[in-house]
């Protein structure tokens, strides 16, 4: 899938926290170039511009970097960095600063930036002098004086040396909480996402001068692509729980068969509830480990991620989502035992709607990937009316960077997920049946005092559920639940699972969703 040249984990390094180069004092700060006369500017302006652009035919960027841009390798690539005495509002006294990238390895298309003062904007020009170009080969006197930018990276008072948010390549752009570690990426949109994906572009983006004392940075994108323009507006407040929020004003150039909104896109190579790519030293592998929903009904719905041999589509019917994430909620060191990724440190992403929705669906796509640097799992919301042609289509929502979602569910939380092959231990099996433990904890389990009336209510697609229990855990002071699934043939197509706590008939938990697929019959 090209979504990994996109997201290039590796060649994205330099976003991911890393020193500047030496000195971060602010004293010696060096005035950035300009281009052009400053322009009226505003949110309903860079609208009409997308309304406009989405009214031409596409056309695509015919920029060409230099060959030896071209040709850097990831570490030539690394040794670039940008000077700080260029940052912008390096020397404003204000809580932001801006510093941009390099264009090179996966992205060669540049990107236009523009600074916003006093509802007036003007272009930033690319200057070699902005970065050190170390060991890379590279040579400020021979680089082109238009090359432009590959994205851009923001700082906070707080701490001048690590990001807190970083937008770079196609529609990209992460963020950081208080556990100062990246991880899953967010996108502006997604077209067709796991079949022949479209992959819309910010093109230009605008940087809002914020006031001296402003904790708020304000950001707008321009997107194109074959299919669609648009426009976006990103309002940053850095915390301990990073909130950005978002608006997003869509024009059509064509119908579009499948759109996703919010779009959250992350990385699961192995953990306790899929281990068939598990053949490395560590335990466990992911940005993230599943799939939370609260419908707008109120329920609240589980979905452990896979690392599948095949793509996978899932899809949630919804009217009206409250809310949903990719969550990294196993945040013990331990079954990791990465002291360089810190997995268990990546912060979950939670999108948070606002307004009307409608109806439509939560969609997830899990790809098969043998490496932890391919970002291989997508969710977003996918709208039941098309995108057509010649409108305009509206979202706000709300994205939370942190280690937890700013929402729990009120009742028990799945904790872990895990399967294997089922039967009785020390009896001859007789056919093949598949054993799946799911572990709860949180809500009102500490109150139940009869164990025996706790029990799980499971449903599947096919097949047939046998040996169930639930019991106590003391370990997470919560309970297991435990039950085999018996096909009733040797059919590899996937079943879905649903399986929740219920105390005398009583929802205890949030329901648990899986997609299983059978092994091949000759295993």
């Amino acid at each position: 899938m090209r979504r990994r040249e996109f997201t290039h984990r590796a060649a994205a390094l330099a976003a991911l926290g890393l020193p500047a180069a030496a000195g971060f004092a602010a004293d010696k700060a060096t005035p950035l170039k300009k281009l052009g006369q400053p322009q009226p500017f505003d949110y309903a302006w860079l609208k009409g511009r997308a309304r406009a652009l989405a009214g031409r035919p596409y056309v695509k960027s015919t920029a060409r970097l230099p060959d030896e841009v071209l040709a850097l390798d990831y570490d030539r690539h690394q040794a670039i960095r940008y000077r700080e005495d260029h940052a912008l509002w390096g020397d404003a006294g204000r809580r932001f600063r801006v510093k941009f990238f390099h264009l090179g390895m996966f992205t060669d298309a540049p990107v236009r930036m523009h600074e916003v003062a006093d509802g007036m904007a003007q272009e930033l020009a690319y200057d070699p002098e902005m970065f050190d170009y170390g060991k890379s080969g590279l040579h400020a006197s021979r680089m082109p004086r238009d090359l432009g930018f590959a994205g851009f990276r923001v700082n906070f008072h707080s701490d001048w040396r690590n990001d807190v948010a970083a937008f770079q390549g196609a529609s990209y752009f992460r963020a950081v909480g208080g556990e100062r570690q990246y991880g899953l990426s967010a996108r502006g949109l997604a077209i067709d996402s796991g079949g022949a994906e479209e992959f819309p572009r910010f093109t230009d983006f605008w940087l809002e001068r914020p006031a001296a004392t402003s904790s708020m940075l304000t950001v707008y994108a321009l997107m194109d692509s074959p299919s669609v323009a648009g426009a976006y507006r990103f309002d940053i407040h850095p915390g301990d729980r990073l909130v950005m929020d978002v608006d997003a004003a869509l024009y059509p150039r064509v119908d579009i068969e499948r759109v996703g909104i919010a779009t959250l896109t992350s990385m699961f190579q192995h953990g306790e509830n899929d281990r068939r790519m598990a053949n490395d030293w560590r335990p466990e592998i992911h940005d993230s480990d599943g799939l939370s929903m609260w419908a707008g009904s109120g329920e609240w719905l589980w979905r452990p991620l896979a690392n599948p041999s095949t793509i996978r589509f899932s899809a949630f019917t919804d009217e009206n989502p409250r809310g949903f994430g990719l969550l990294q909620r196993d945040r013990d060191f331990d079954h990791y035992q990465d002291d360089g990724a810190f997995y268990d440190k990546r912060p979950s992403l939670w999108v948070e709607p606002r307004g009307s929705w409608g109806k439509g669906t939560v969609q997830l796509v899990e790809l098969p990937t043998d490496d932890e640097t391919n970002d291989n799992i997508v969710a977003f919301w996918t709208p039941a009316a098309k995108p057509r042609a010649g409108e305009e289509r509206l979202f706000t929502y709300r994205l939370h960077w942190s280690g937890k979602p700013p929402v729990q569910p009120p009742a028990a939380r799945v904790a872990a997920t895990r399967t294997g092959i089922g039967g009785i231990v020390g009896q001859k099996r007789k056919y093949v049946s598949w054993r799946f433990t799911i572990d709860f904890e949180g809500g009102d389990l500490s109150l139940v005092g009869d164990e025996s009336q706790m029990a799980p209510v499971i449903t599947t697609s096919r097949g047939t559920v046998e040996l169930t229990s639930a019991r106590p855990l003391k370990s997470i002071q919560g309970y297991r639940a435990m039950f085999d699934l018996k096909l009733p043939d040797e059919s590899a197509a996937p079943v879905e699972l649903r399986a929740y706590l219920a105390f005398r008939g009583q929802p205890m938990s949030e329901t648990w969703c899986y997609q299983w697929t059978p092994p091949p019959a000759v295993r």
